[in-house]
């Protein structure tokens, strides 16, 4: 039986050294006899040819170790910002976090976002500075610019005792006073220091050089010292945070136990678990049976999805990630390759990497493939992962930025769907929601005007699919839709009718409204130096951002503010050129907001809304035995329920 562990995530900026680190701690722990290193592609982590070839980590993986007596699972996540959907979907398994930060190159960019990720998560963390041995660190510098980004709630655990006492007394009134009173080794007890460390009132910070095996043995005792193990319900429960397929097509599950225990041959739903396997970097071992705690692989489950909660009924929820792609390009496949071959796929690709969401779209014989991205690297390495699968070769479009639409004001949809035979009718109401919300459902209808197994099914049809708007094609979002009346017919009704209904009645209503254009934001911190000030603020001014008043310190300025990714998303190399390298940028998934030129998108993007057959907004009506069209415009008179 496999024991239940502590989970540890190692996250980072890339180049930050993070593979160097892991590599350092398997080794020092005795999981893995030989330190393998980047630079000479042999880490054990990075094994895909197209992780030692550009040497960055893309594919998490996970490796269990032993420090005396405790047992962990480390999990190895992307740096690299492309691959940050992957590095997000390992955060819900997570105990505790090791960010890893460059001690030459500081807090940069993505290390932001990742500690806000870790915020929102309300994952524990423990900070380890890299690369100390390199000429330009400087200890105390580094310490208060965590401090400054991060929180006084940082703490150097390598200080020395009298002025680490100090330190730790200030994360709470307790311990204030406990070191006022004398008491600091009776309550800065590893116990206590554990605690907070576990509710997130203090963070660790240890320095050295992975490279150098320097400070790495001091690192795995803090870690060891002040880590436990949770405890867990008696009920089987799971996390599910990846998919993947073996090299026999064979279709694993990667998840936490998070309840209870998991034992070969159990059900899931309508499904049973057929085998387990933990793994170690690319090797894996058969196990019957792992409790609560534990991280495996199992294979058996079909259906499920990274984020979902299982348990032995099936899937329960699915959690929304807070990154995701802000851009999207065409998939170009060769004329050897039938076009619906190739999407089924790139299908099995998009279940290990959902954020991609491949789609189909366009009229029979102009058909697309569309993607969604986090940038430009992702697709050069989809396109090397879907050669070495399946021997496809593919290419891509140009990356555009993927906008969304919303409404001004509530409106109301008709849909009305009666070929021969068939019949059904659905109203709904479409009302503007909070910015960034998504789509959310309602229902208002009375059951003595549509029974509620009609209604139930209009409701799933609301929800099966993304919506698409009449501006540009864009994803339907940040609103409410709420099923208001619906009529069947007795004899004609049939399974499909009430989708048709369903989609022509929120297409029609999209018609009508007032409609608005958004696209994605960045939230930016800038710094620069002094001298620099006004290019930067005449920068952002030019590039349609806002921003608050300047931070001024003696040698640089701190910009912080937002912009359209479609303006800022290259200002980054512009900030290196114009401050010599003096100057960064880090930036962040902000949301989305209205579009700053509406007009121009609308009109480079060219969405044609009367070709677009799948997603029509004109109803069906019948007439002496034969169905009929109905533009939009006409279909308010045309309805059935009044």
């Amino acid at each position: 039986m496999r024991s239940g562990e502590i989970v540890i995530g190692i996250l980072a900026h890339v180049d930050a050294g993070k593979t160097t680190l892991t590599e350092a701690m398997l080794y020092r722990t005795g999981a893995i006899r030989r330190l393998g290193r980047v630079d000479k592609k042999d880490s054990h982590f990075d094994s895909h040819i197209i992780e030692r070839n550009r040497g960055i980590t893309i594919f998490s993986k996970q490796n269990p170790f032993t420090i005396r007596e405790k047992h962990f699972t480390l999990i190895d996540t992307p740096g690299h910002v492309d691959f940050s959907a992957e590095m997000e979907r390992t955060l819900g398994v997570l105990d505790y976090a090791v960010l890893v930060i460059d001690g030459t190159s500081g807090i940069q960019s993505h290390t932001e976002t990742i500690w806000q990720l870790l915020c929102e998560y309300e994952i524990p963390v423990f900070i380890f500075v890299n690369k100390t041995d390199r000429d330009g660190f400087v200890k105390s510098e580094m310490m208060n610019e965590i401090k400054k980004c991060f929180g006084n709630e940082c703490i150097d655990f390598t200080e020395e005792k009298e002025i680490f006492d100090e330190e730790i007394s200030m994360i709470s009134e307790e311990m204030l006073e406990a070191f006022l009173e004398g008491n600091c080794d009776e309550f800065f007890a590893e116990k206590e220091i554990s605690k907070a460390i576990s509710e997130r009132k203090l963070f660790p910070c240890f320095f050295g050089s992975a490279l150098q095996d320097t400070g790495v043995d001091i690192f795995l005792d803090g870690m060891e010292k002040y880590t436990y193990t949770k405890e867990y319900p008696d009920l089987f429960s799971a996390r599910v945070y990846k998919i993947l397929h073996d090299n026999q097509g064979n279709r694993l599950s990667f998840m936490k136990i998070t309840g209870g225990k998991l034992s070969v041959k159990m059900p899931v739903g309508n499904e049973k678990i057929d085998s387990i396997r933990i793994y170690s970097g690319d090797k894996s071992e058969s196990v019957k049976e792992v409790l609560a705690g534990s991280v495996c692989a199992v294979t058996g489950l079909s259906s499920v999805k990274a984020g979902e909660i299982i348990n032995e009924k099936g899937a329960e929820s699915s959690s929304a990630f807070r990154l995701n792609p802000l851009l999207s390009a065409e998939v170009i496949i060769s004329d050897s390759d039938d076009i619906h071959t190739a999407y089924k796929k790139l299908s099995v690709v998009g279940e290990e990497q959902p954020e991609l969401s491949f789609k189909i779209s366009g009229q029979k014989g102009e058909e697309q493939i569309q993607i969604r991205v986090m940038g430009r690297i992702q697709l050069e390495i989809l396109q090397s992962v879907v050669k070495d699968r399946f021997d496809m070769d593919i290419d891509f479009g140009p990356c555009r930025i993927l906008y969304k639409e919303t409404i001004k004001s509530s409106v109301m949809g008709y849909g009305h769907f009666e070929p021969l035979r068939h019949y059904a009718e659905a109203h709904v109401r479409i009302d503007p929601a909070e910015r960034n919300s998504g789509i959310t459902i309602g229902n208002e209808c009375s059951l003595e005007v549509l029974d509620s197994n009609f209604q139930n099914l209009i409701l799933t049809h609301i929800g099966e699919k993304e919506h698409i708007g009449i501006l540009t094609g864009s994803p339907l979002t940040d609103v409410k839709i709420t099923l208001m009346a619906g009529r069947s017919h007795l004899k004609h009704t049939e399974g499909g009718d009430f989708r048709e209904a369903t989609y022509r009645a929120i297409r029609q209503a999209l018609e009508k409204a007032d409609k608005v254009l958004l696209e994605p934001y960045y939230a930016f911190t800038l710094r620069v130096p002094v001298n620099s000030m006004g290019r930067a603020i005449s920068d952002i001014q030019r590039l349609c951002g806002e921003f608050e008043t300047p931070e001024m310190t003696e040698t640089e300025v701190i910009i912080k503010g937002a912009g359209p990714v479609s303006e800022f998303m290259s200002y980054p190399e512009e900030v290196v050129a114009y401050t010599s390298g003096k100057g960064v940028i880090s930036m962040r998934e902000n949301g989305y907001r209205v579009c700053h030129n509406s007009e121009d998108v609308i009109g480079k993007i060219g969405y044609e809304k009367e070709r677009d057959l799948e997603n029509p907004s004109s109803s069906v009506f019948c007439s002496h035995g034969a169905g009929f069209e109905v533009k939009w415009f006409d279909v308010d008179d045309m309805r059935h329920i009044k």
